[in-house]
């Protein structure tokens, strides 16, 4: 069975608008030996031993979606009328290879994490701009957990570029075993260098001129901050600039379990500051609202991060050369989507347009064993 009649099925089933990308070829569906019988409570079973598409472009709404090529194995789905049109309830499969996956839309910011939008929105220094539109409020079940980050290593970069509020500057940021030590972050620029630390008001740079506060904290203590201490007898002296446990400090920020605040200075910076770093993540379970995952493959290389920006202000690319994942579940709306294993090369950009902060995804040499999709009814 080929297009039209496939699209059309794909088209009806999913609900979404089904198009090309590419105008002269057009989309491009192949089914193989395809079983077609009616279910129980007026459901039409579908069964295939193979399903091939290409270049397709599927819109749900601002989020849209293009797939150079797609195959699956063993496909078994459910079709069901619902409010007078044909909707895909179920999809299970032995494998699905692809390439070419391409997903980007606006980012739909869950309320736990506006005000972290908020104070980068405002990189000229203005009032921040209106959040996106939020997310439904998480559940409690759907807490950030960031295990990787606790195992995580590597070194971040950034180079300020004509910070006339502070001064020119490359500033290096090693991470070891998820914890930054500022007792070993530099920040080399023109004449003495400065040191970065981080005390009970946030994080800040003892430059020649005095200290500047980049971060500063509405309360403390916090998740995961070790503050700096001073010499012995009340010494003006820093002996130790203090250290950051990643994954508890970030999973308190992200649920919204500190106060916080971009100094003005640092929205400033933030349009002049490149970016670059690696990060290799630990195994362990990565949960955010509506997506859970388990990451693996450490020993082997696996989900190394390498982070890149020519203006943190207004864009970050993150890319994963060997994405690697078993235990894989999602919800989006009444749908429920999970696989086994997932392994795939990945790109992900955040830009800033205006008031809105957008996301392209890029997937490729991608591969999901055992895949299922379930909408509840």
């Amino acid at each position: 069975m080929t297009a039209p009649l496939t699209a059309s099925i794909v088209e009806l089933a999913l609900g979404l608008v089904l198009d090309s990308t590419d105008s002269a070829a057009g989309n491009r569906c192949a089914l193989e030996g395809l079983v077609l019988s009616p279910g129980p409570d007026g459901v039409i079973e579908l069964r295939a031993n193979s399903l091939e598409a290409s270049a397709l472009r599927l819109t749900a709404g601002p989020l849209v979606m293009e797939v150079g090529r797609i195959a699956v194995r063993e496909l078994a789905a459910a079709v069901r009328a619902e409010g007078g049109a044909m909707r895909l309830s179920a999809v299970d499969a032995a494998e699905v290879e692809f390439s070419g996956v391409k997903l980007h839309g606006p980012v739909l910011v869950p309320a736990a994490i506006r005000h972290v939008w908020d104070a980068a929105h405002a990189a000229d220094g203005s009032a921040a701009a209106p959040a996106p539109a939020p997310a439904p409020a998480p559940a409690a079940a759907d807490a950030w957990s960031l295990g990787p980050l606790g195992e995580a290593e590597g070194t971040v970069h950034g180079k300020i570029t004509d910070a006339h509020l502070l001064f020119d500057a490359d500033v290096t940021v090693p991470i070891r075993f998820g914890q930054v030590d500022f007792n070993d972050a530099t920040v080399e620029h023109v004449g003495p260098d400065s040191r970065m630390g981080v005390s009970r008001m946030g994080f800040y740079v003892d430059a020649p001129n005095g200290r500047s506060y980049l971060y500063q904290f509405a309360s403390a203590p916090l998740a995961g901050v070790e503050f700096e201490r001073r010499g012995a007898m009340l010494s003006p002296w820093v002996s130790e600039r203090g250290k950051l446990r990643l994954q508890p400090f970030v999973e308190s920020m992200l649920q919204g379990g500190a106060g916080h605040g971009l100094t003005e200075q640092s929205r400033l910076l933030l349009n002049r500051t490149a970016l670059s770093g690696t990060l290799q993540l630990g195994d362990g379970v990565l949960a955010v609202p509506g997506l859970q995952a388990h990451l693996e493959g450490r020993d082997q290389g696996r989900n190394a991060v390498r982070l890149q920006s020519e203006a943190v202000g207004r864009a970050l690319g993150i890319e994963m050369a060997s994405l690697a994942a078993h235990d894989v579940s999602a919800s989006w709306q009444r749908a429920r989507i999970g696989c086994e294993r997932i392994a795939a090369r990945l790109k992900l950009q955040l830009t800033v347009d205006g008031a809105q902060l957008r996301f392209a995804l890029e997937l490729a040499d991608g591969r999901l064993t055992r895949p299922r999709y379930h909408v509840a009814a």
